[in-house]
């Protein structure tokens, strides 16, 4: 087995999960589709998916295996799988579009893609293994696994793909090394361990479905995964299960509210609530409190990043604080961690753009062009943009993109300072459908701005100008292409976009046209309120922005 030497860890995180297996071989490892799984039957069928990746790879390990699955057996006994022969996981959601996996499975040079029974993946560019079922596969049954090959705790153990702003998919590595650091971090602050029965509530797509993952199996918990209908009613399937540790975005919360899902002292077996991926709010947060009285409740941020998750603040008593204003701060950040926040001119402020290094940053983007502009040297006072694309040194900072002020409190988050959002938890970049619209027919230009709905959350919608423009054809386009939660929810044709002083689209008169009464092709009837994404200039925009100089920059 290999270890970090620094913590004299596992390295891997196969090798948690098998260090695990050891200590307590007949301890429930998962739950899922009314079938329980303990840690020695789920390693086996972990081997057995193991040996059909390695056959189909020609008997050598694969580097790179994608994953296309929904929360089914084969997605967490491959997921364990691909991390026995130490290669690479990409998440695949079979939701998705054919075209848009297909694009995901060549930009990550995938070897092979591990697909549960249901997924007829022929469209993909590389070999697809099909099992019959992920609990005994044929070939595989009667042979031996192949043996956990160790990794070093600077390999990559997933490869996440984001929304990109330049209209395709962002390919985000994570080292072993970093998410090690975070399941140290968050493993002894939760009391994770045997009897812990964590929800399942993310796709494996989205990075936190990592702590229910190996949160639950470096320490001998439960992974407990809900049904369809599960998440409608969380309350119920907490009470139903015996969930001690929830997880999820927070707009969970307010579907439930809505719902009346969420009556007083619900969820008593409740020990740990926690939210992430998108803004917490006060009432989110009283109305889940109310419901878990006994639970201590953490509002968590972090981008793909950072490694899931890498400030935490901790809401003390039974309700929200005041002082966190709308929504609950970020607070402060893990160990290992170091941050700056900084104003348009590169200077320490108590209001800016959170900047963060350490060891749960990423090594930078698959495709180094993505790292143009993303990481900034700080020295003597003031930080420059870093505009090459070669891998980001450990001493530069990631610029997150989120605003933040200083308070008493801990960090609190203001919001984007681009045109980045969050959709059902999702991080969604505004300018990829943008690019998706004005490749529609008749489409000239497009606007895709993110309003609240009429129940509060956030919703999108999009506005175009053309020629002959069927608002509904090309929605219905855009569902071919998109997941469903980046498709909006209307598309306003009009004449010509608002203009600026400065010729740019308007965007705040913009979102006055979409937001007024008797707007047509049903845009979202979303009040009068502000939903705070419209943000100042990033700075630097560019090369010529004043303000913050990039490096080479002598003027």
């Amino acid at each position: 087995m290999s270890t970090d030497s620094a913590t004299n860890t596992p390295a891997g995180l196969y090798e948690r999960f098998a260090a695990t297996a050891r200590r307590h071989p007949d301890a429930t490892a998962l739950e899922v589709g009314g079938e329980s799984y303990t840690y020695r039957r789920l390693q086996a069928l972990a081997g057995r998916l193991a040996r059909l990746l390695l056959d189909a790879h020609g008997g050598t390990a694969p580097r790179t295996v994608g994953l296309l699955a929904s929360r089914t057996l084969t997605a967490y006994a491959g997921y364990l799988a691909v991390q026995r022969l130490g290669a690479v996981v990409v998440p695949l959601n079979p939701a998705f579009p054919v075209a848009r996996t297909a694009d995901i499975a060549a930009r990550a040079r995938l070897d092979v893609v591990l697909a549960q029974p249901d997924q007829a993946a022929a469209a993909l560019p590389v070999p697809v293994v099909t099992p019959l079922t992920a609990d005994a596969p044929d070939t595989a049954a009667t042979r031996p696994a192949p043996p956990a090959r160790p990794v070093s705790p600077d390999d990559v153990c997933y490869i996440l793909f984001t929304s990109g702003s330049t209209g395709a998919p962002k390919g985000v590595p994570v080292r072993h090394r970093s998410v090690g650091a975070y399941l140290d971090h968050v493993v002894p602050r939760y009391g994770l361990g045997v009897g812990s029965r964590l929800s399942q509530t993310f796709d494996l797509t989205f990075d936190l479905s990592v702590f229910d993952l190996f949160g639950a199996w470096a320490s001998g918990g439960t992974v407990v995964v809900p049904g369809p209908h599960d998440l409608l009613a969380p309350a119920r399937f907490v009470a139903r299960e015996n969930i001690t540790h929830w997880f999820s975005v927070p707009s969970v919360v307010s579907l439930a509210a809505r719902l009346r899902q969420l009556r007083p002292n619900s969820m008593p077996t409740l020990r740990w609530s926690l939210f992430c991926g998108e803004p917490l709010t006060r009432a989110q947060a009283v109305a889940w409190q109310a419901a878990a009285p006994a639970a201590t409740t953490e509002n968590l941020y972090g981008p793909t990043e950072l490694t899931l998750s890498c400030a935490q603040f901790r809401l003390e008593g039974a309700h929200a604080p005041a002082r966190s204003g709308a929504t609950v701060p970020i607070g402060t950040l893990y160990p290992g961690l170091e941050h700056l926040v900084l104003d348009q001119d590169g200077r320490p402020a108590a209001e800016g753009e959170l900047c963060v290094r350490g060891v749960q940053r990423f090594p930078g983007y698959l495709d180094p062009e993505d790292n143009r502009g993303r990481f900034v040297r700080y020295a003597h006072g003031k930080a420059t943009v870093v505009t090459d694309t070669a891998p980001p040194e450990p001493a530069l900072y990631y610029r997150t993109g989120d605003r933040v002020r200083v308070t008493e409190a801990g960090l609190v988050h203001l919001g984007r300072l681009d045109q980045q959002v969050k959709i059902q938890g999702y991080r969604v970049e505004l300018g990829e459908i943008e690019a998706a619209l004005r490749d529609a027919p008749g489409v000239r230009d497009a606007v895709v701005l993110a309003v609240p709905d009429p129940g509060g959350q956030t919703a999108l919608a999009a506005a175009c100008t053309g020629d002959g423009v069927d608002s509904s054809r090309v929605l219905g386009a855009l569902r071919s292409r998109l997941p469903a939660y980046m498709v909006p929810a209307s598309l306003t044709v009009l004449d010509t976009l608002p203009l600026n002083a400065n010729g740019k689209t308007d965007r705040t008169a913009l979102r006055r046209v979409l937001q007024a009464p008797g707007t047509t092709d049903g845009a979202p009837r979303a009040g009068t309120r502000d939903d705070g994404r419209k943000q100042p200039v990033p700075w630097p925009a560019a090369a010529s922005s004043p303000g913050i100089r990039p490096e080479g920059d002598r003027r």
